[in-house]
């Protein structure tokens, strides 16, 4: 069996990719261009929403939603603990301030009655994160938005599959966003997406993402011949080009083939890891579609006889590439010192953050990969455990030998001489 090592998230890349991109390199047209545009037209199109624009990161289109949804300094936006620093960031970079509620224990998401138990005067949003691909409750949190009149931006990361009770995620809030990172189920390399659901939020999205610029300045080097523009807003360098654009369209058409693929690699972890002392993903709700873009096991080591980071690595050792997604958001000294954060004010994420471990998944994993991901998980655990076990019986056959010694000793050997137990 090879033993090359297995990149946690290698995307699966073919022909059609490759070809498009020689010929956008071969048109001269590599920034923002007529690939962006088609790439927007298809992804709108794939989540039922007319009104998408591509970005350089999933970042960017969450700092450009909280910006466009009119939130500033001053303002409150409650998001989960369980996440990538980004989408702290990107509250904290518009100038507003974060707020953290902690997740539902089982479905790592974060949990509405924790979302309302921190809804004060100065609230403006909330901002939910599909994680790993599972929706969160969005009938509850469309309720309480509707009820606080809050904004809503979904971070879809790990959600471009993702659907909750027949709708698409990133559909329900005001904005969408979408990350097509190297790992990501589709892929540009680096890359966003925002999708909104009125067309001035679209135009001012866009308009933000290219430094300000009036509409469609990205033409001014057409064949239409030079466009004049004007600033109309001190704006970002946040646009998507169609470099990245064209491994997009391509990645997009294969989406769901490749998510069948990921399907099957998760089923097969599931029944290899059933009998193992570890937590497995919660089954996926009814009604509701997984977009299998992580999966977790948590290392408790009262269970396992080993902790998360020792597993972590001896997959290492075995040429596998995992992940940890991820340390709850209090955990980082930067976050402890800006708000006071501490990761046991948030008890589910803290726990969880400090457990979990993503093995590899990808719709580019072979079966004999596959195969060794499950080898590589049972034997770092039951190694360790045989470890520990043999020490315990070591320890125990030692307790024996003493008891035995003891009870060989004459009974005098028991009471001390008079003189040393005597006060004085």
């Amino acid at each position: 069996m090879s033993s090359e090592f297995i990149v946690f998230g290698a995307p699966q890349i073919e022909r059609d990719e490759i070809d498009e991109v020689v010929a956008c390199l071969e048109s001269g047209w590599i920034g923002t261009g007529p690939r962006v545009a088609q790439f927007e037209t298809e992804f709108g199109a794939y989540k039922g929403q007319p009104f998408a624009a591509g970005v350089s990161s999933c970042t960017a289109a969450m700092h450009l939603s909280v910006l466009a949804a009119g939130i500033g300094e001053g303002d409150e936006v409650i998001t989960t603990p369980l996440t990538f620093c980004a989408t702290v960031n990107a509250i904290v970079h518009a100038g507003a301030t974060p707020v953290l509620a902690d997740v539902d224990p089982v479905t790592m998401n974060i949990d509405p009655a924790e979302v309302e138990a921190r809804i004060t005067s100065r609230t403006k949003a909330i901002l939910p994160v599909h994680f790993a691909g599972r929706p969160a409750n969005m009938d509850a949190l469309m309720t309480i938005a509707e009820r606080h009149g809050l904004k809503v931006i979904e971070d879809c990361a790990h959600a471009i599959e993702t659907e909750y009770h027949g709708r698409k995620a990133g559909t329900f809030g005001d904005f969408g966003c979408f990350s097509f990172y190297a790992t990501k189920n589709v892929t540009t390399g680096e890359g966003g997406m925002v999708l909104t659901r009125k067309e001035e939020d679209l135009a001012r999205i866009k308009m933000l993402a290219l430094h300000g610029m009036s509409k469609d300045a990205w033409k001014r080097f057409s064949d239409e011949g030079y466009k004049h523009y004007f600033v109309v807003e001190t704006g970002f360098k946040y646009n998507m080009m169609d470099l990245q654009a064209a491994l997009g369209i391509h990645q997009l058409r294969r989406v769901e083939s490749n998510w069948l693929r990921r399907e099957q690699v998760w089923q097969q972890y599931n029944e290899a890891f059933a009998g193992l002392p570890v937590t497995l993903p919660a089954e996926t709700e009814a009604n509701t579609r997984h977009a299998y873009h992580l999966y977790t096991i948590l290392i408790d080591e009262t269970r396992t006889e080993i902790n998360r980071d020792a597993f972590l690595d001896l997959m290492t050792t075995k040429n596998i590439g995992a992940g940890v997604h991820y340390l709850s958001v209090p955990e980082h000294p930067v976050y402890q010192d800006k708000f006071g954060w501490r990761p046991e004010d948030y008890p589910q994420a803290m726990r969880i953050g400090r457990q979990t471990v993503s093995l590899p998944l990808s719709a580019k994993l072979t079966d004999a990969e596959v195969a060794r991901v499950i080898e590589g998980v049972r034997n770092a655990l039951g190694a360790k455990g045989k470890e520990v076990r043999a020490k315990r019986e070591g320890a125990s056959a030692r307790r024996k030998e003493v008891t035995a010694e003891s009870e060989a000793l004459p009974l005098a050997a028991y009471h001390l001489p008079l003189s040393t137990t005597q006060s004085s």
